[in-house]
């Protein structure tokens, strides 16, 4: 069993979980190689534009990012999985390791739902906290970003640092067991975030995990992103998974088996091929309201 039986009530009583060395090196290669080869199309496109002068080639994946959005921010735009769609990112979302846990906390049928981004969190070296944006988010519930049809469902968020996130690398903050009061109205003023006079008063706790580990959190759990005071970028990835059969939140987005029975498979399992296009059709139209008040 990938999580233990105490690890599964954690979870259950604070609405978050880290669960520490579920992945081997191994494991995650593939992705980063992939990440990287896509920050190798990028650099070099924006070298030939004459958008930057140093590709940064002889830089680490940890920190060659940074490197080259500080000449161009234009390399980190569309920088995530529904756009770069790699074949490596589709088979790590049937990792077998990552299913096992997700089987304990969400039953044998299980999806993937198409809430799944690729984090970038940059060093920050200004004066007080890391601005508001994709790099950094306000305090909210993943719920506020689904329609409100999925209401019912179980959707939890896994979210896997590719470096170790820390206090010091930006890391997230959560605040545990207030998931039990439900959907907290938002407000879209600074990032979807809480609404201040509904915030839970409860202490927040610093979510570190090592890369290897994943953070899991229900949909209702409050949490935030805080500043990236290292010197490296904090890479994670941010995948989310629902009960098969179940409305995912975001309808006009492919959802698809990736554990359960036979007859579940059949009506819902997809191959790398077929996941792409389906990603392509979905872009293709105008994008609908997914984010709630």
């Amino acid at each position: 069993m990938a999580l233990t039986i105490e690890q599964i009530v954690d979870f259950q009583t604070n609405g978050y979980l880290i669960a520490e060395d579920i992945f081997a090196e191994e494991d995650l290669a593939p992705v980063i190689a992939e990440l990287n080869r896509a920050i190798d199309e990028r650099a070099n496109e924006l070298y030939a534009q004459g958008k930057i002068t140093d590709r940064c080639e002889g830089e680490p994946f940890e920190t060659r990012m940074a490197s080259l959005m500080r000449q161009s921010t234009e390399v980190g735009r569309g920088f995530d999985i529904m756009y770069l769609l790699g074949p490596a990112m589709f088979e790590f979302l049937h990792n077998p390791k990552l299913l096992d846990v997700a089987e304990c906390l969400l039953g044998r049928d299980v999806s993937c739902n198409p809430i799944q981004h690729i984090r970038l969190k940059t060093p920050w070296k200004g004066e007080g906290e890391q601005p508001i944006g994709m790099e950094n988010v306000p305090w909210h519930q993943d719920a506020a970003v689904t329609t409100e049809d999925s209401e019912a469902s179980e959707i939890i968020t896994f979210w896997i640092p590719l470096v170790d996130a820390t206090a010091r690398t930006g890391c997230m903050q959560v605040i545990p067991r207030s998931f039990r009061r439900g959907y907290l109205t938002h407000q879209a003023a600074g990032g979807t975030t809480i609404r201040g006079d509904l915030m839970p008063g409860e202490q927040p706790v610093t979510a570190e995990c090592r890369k290897g580990g994943i953070v899991m959190m229900n949909k209702y759990t409050p949490h935030r992103g805080t500043s990236n005071r290292s010197d490296i970028v904090r890479w994670s990835l941010d995948l989310r998974f629902h009960k098969t059969g179940s409305p995912s939140g975001r309808s006009d987005q492919p959802s698809f088996v990736v554990r359960g029975s036979e007859e579940a498979a059949e009506h819902g399992a997809i191959d790398y091929e077929t996941w792409c296009a389906l990603w392509r059709e979905a872009l293709a139209k105008p994008m609908k309201g997914h984010h709630r008040v």
